[in-house]
């Protein structure tokens, strides 16, 4: 092959390290270096250099391995084979990233198992050049930020599953609230990285997680999604799960046949309409009771006991029957539905009428 005269850089600009295609050299090859770059020649498995920015003739000075090369014949230049490396150190901040499968977590806050997916970019840059061609480059042709992202990827999973695993059991949120911790969960896995990086020559200039997601058609997903449209729903209503589960055991009684069916199903249209007041469940179920219960037989007659006067003054009984509740709460909620009565009014007569 013939002797070159001029190295210099015509890799692809995503590459971080690049070898010149051949190694046919001499004492009067002139090695161009950019200013983003460094230039290493390695001859024997040595390495020599680096080489700066700027234009390099090589020779003795530059390469001392090279001095028992001069020859008279040439005039006291030589030829010689040796790899010329370039090092990128050009700052590349695409360098994307993502779960390969799903990371099984048990969610804080619910208890159920969930998988959840991460995905996210991250910037290197070549910080020691000599070490990172050492350590990763070896003998290939060339280094790219895919190659290097597939080398970390087995590291960055596993730094990515324990990260975000600590960070939902610190913060206690569920797993589908932990996108509010990007930042800080950004900021600890740049941390935690960088160290194993450095090891390399690569330096961490930034990461970031873009999304913590879980796949929505995975069943665990859809049971605690379905859970919680359940609590916003009763939330909005304005009744809790216990008053909802009293509805639901009140709902399956007035279906029943007999009185006590037939009492409680009155019921029903009042507890829908108004949340499920407790002192209104207690009342149909103290009423259910009532009726439930076996009838005595009537006592033996006894002599009527002496008539009295009552007091002057006194006043009957001012309370109304529960049948009469249900009635007047039947025609608040139609004036509720009918959007005549606003909630306050609403709440206000409707605390009359329980108290009555």
């Amino acid at each position: 092959m013939a002797i070159i005269d001029l190295v210099k850089w015509s890799g692809s600009p995503n590459l971080l390290a690049w070898k010149f295609p051949s190694e046919e050299l001499s004492t009067w090859t002139q090695l161009v270096v950019n200013e983003s770059q460094e230039a290493y020649l390695v001859r024997g498995g040595v390495y020599e250099g680096p080489f700066g920015a700027g234009r390099h003739t090589l020779s003795t000075e530059n390469l001392p391995g090279l001095r028992t090369l001069i020859g008279i014949p040439f005039g006291g230049k030589s030829p010689f084979t040796a790899e010329v490396w370039y090092v990128n150190r050009v700052t590349n901040l695409d360098v994307r990233w993502g779960t390969p499968d799903s990371i099984q977590l048990q969610d804080p806050k619910y208890g159920v198992m969930v998988p959840v997916r991460a995905f996210g970019q991250y910037g290197v840059r070549i910080t020691e050049p000599k070490k990172f061609l050492l350590k990763l480059v070896g003998t290939l042709p060339g280094f790219d930020a895919d190659t290097l992202s597939d080398y970390f990827r087995g590291v960055f999973i596993t730094r990515i599953k324990t990260e975000i695993a600590n960070a939902i059991t610190r913060a206690g949120v569920s797993i589908l609230e932990i996108n509010t911790q990007l930042d800080m969960l950004s900021e600890a896995l740049k941390t935690s990285l960088s160290a194993e990086m450095a090891e390399y020559g690569v330096g961490l200039a930034q990461f970031n997680i873009h999304s913590i997601n879980v796949p929505e058609d995975d069943p665990a997903v859809k049971t605690l999604k379905a859970a919680l449209a359940k609590r916003a729903e009763m939330g909005i209503i304005g009744f809790t799960y216990q008053q909802e589960r009293s509805f639901n055991v009140m709902e399956t009684a007035a279906g029943n046949e007999g009185a006590a069916g037939t009492l409680m199903g009155a019921g029903i249209g009042v507890g829908a309409g108004f949340g499920m007041a407790p002192a209104i469940g207690q009342g149909f179920a103290q009423m259910a009771q009532h009726v439930q219960q076996p009838v005595s037989p009537p006592p033996a007659p006894q002599s009527p006991p002496p008539a009295t006067s009552a007091p002057s003054g006194a006043a009957p009984s001012a309370g109304i029957g529960a049948a009469e509740r249900i009635r007047l709460l039947k025609e608040l909620a139609e004036l509720k539905a009918a959007g005549i009565l606003s909630d306050s009014e609403i709440e206000s007569e409707k605390q009359k009428i329980l108290a009555s």
